[in-house]
Formats: structure tokens, sequence, C-alpha cells
């Protein structure tokens, strides 16, 4: 697809690789909503980038379905969906906290859900559509104290297949990037950006491949694609 005069819709875009990825689709031309639950900051971020912010939280069905409805009343349509807002827990097995886990799921699967459910009922009426959502390299290989964050990515891994299954006979491609460890805000409890570190991936990675992936000719789609450091050690 062109990205000049496209119209996209990245959630979780206050900080780290969402921000980032919203700078760089800009930059390409496009027309770019940001969401995020910190209304402070996410207004902050979308003055300073150039872009529009929508205050919403994805875990709450009603907030996901107007954003979806934001975008349609400023642009008539909606080119992509990015379900990139992310939330992590951790414990072992015998200390979890459920509330947390629920937490998690509450924006990791849920809210990723409801934001393209609201999507696809645009995307089907268009015949077209792109729905990129950002996983991990723990969606499909578990770790110690990984039970809440790696399940909810698996979770999140599944739906990415069923709803490509559905969708693609209306011309919707879903796609699906796993990044390996990025050093932002993500899992800090004062949402604090992380120093980048010369042997880990940055956000700027993760914002390419994503680039790469919608600028490749609709009649083709990356399912799915890896990211990882090439030395993390």
């Amino acid at each position: 697809m062109k990205l000049k005069g496209s119209r996209i819709v990245l959630t979780g875009g206050s900080s780290g690789i969402g921000k980032k990825t919203a700078e760089d689709l800009l930059a390409k031309g496009a027309n770019v909503i940001i969401t995020g639950r910190d209304e402070n900051k996410l207004g902050k971020v979308a003055l300073a980038i150039g872009c529009t912010a929508f205050h919403a939280d994805v875990s709450i069905e009603e907030e996901a379905k107007a954003t979806i409805n934001f975008a349609l009343e400023k642009w008539g349509g909606i080119d992509v969906l990015i379900n990139n807002a992310g939330y992590a827990e951790w414990g072992l097995i015998h200390e979890i906290d459920m509330t947390k886990m629920q937490e998690v799921f509450a924006t990791n699967v849920f809210g990723a859900t409801m934001m393209a459910k609201y999507a696809a009922e645009v995307f089907i009426k268009q015949k077209h559509g792109n729905i990129i959502n950002i996983a991990s390299t723990a969606a499909s290989k578990g770790f110690v104290q990984g039970s809440i964050y790696a399940s909810s990515k698996f979770a999140l891994s599944g739906l990415t297949e069923c709803w490509r299954a559905e969708l693609r006979k209306f011309n919707v491609r879903v796609m699906q990037i796993n990044p390996s460890e990025v050093p932002t805000a993500f899992g800090k409890a004062d949402r604090a950006e992380r120093e980048l570190e010369s042997n880990k991936l940055s956000p700027l990675e993760i914002s390419s491949t994503l680039i790469s992936a919608l600028e490749m000719d609709d009649r083709g789609m990356i399912t799915e694609v890896t990211v990882i450091a090439t030395n993390p050690f």
C-alpha cells in the first residue's frame, strides 16, 4: 500500500515503539491518530510529532469503539489499525495474582480484540484494510515468570491467525510483529523511558519492519515476522 495520505489508528502511541512508529509513518505522509491512557502525556507527544491524539483505554469497549468512530468522523474511513498498546506483569505460577493477570489480558487480548472488531466492520465494508498486531517473541516461547505476559501474547498470536482467516476474502491483511526486548517504558510503573542499549533493539527496528510490511503491494502480505537483537549478550 501507499502510505502517503493513508489513515492509520495506532494504540499505545505516546512512548516507545508506538511513538517512533507514529513519527516514521508521519514522515511517509500518513495521517495518524494515536491513543493512550495518560491524557497529558498523549497530548504532549501528539503536539510534538504532529499527529492527532485520542484519549482512550483500549481495555474499555466503549472507548475502543469511540476511537474507531472518531477516526471515521475525521477521515470517513480507515486504512490501518496498529494494535500496539501493551501491558506486562510477571510472577511464578504459585505466586500469580489473578487480578494482575486479568488486567494484562484486558489490554493485550481483549483490548486488541475490541479495536480489531470495530475496525474490521469498517474494513469489510470498504473491502480493504490492514491490522498489525505487535506481539512479542514471548508469543511463541514461555519463560520463567512469564505465565501472565507470555500467555497473553500466545493468545494474541492465535487471534491474529483467526482474523487473517476470516478477513482475507475482504482484501484485509492481518499481520503480526514479534519484537524481542526493546528498552522502553514498557512494564515500568512510572512509565519513564529506559535508556537505549547498543546491543538491544530500539523502537526504530520495529517501526522499520512495520512500515516495510505495510508498503508491500496489497496483493501480498507478510503474515508474521520476528525481530531479535543480533547479539544481546
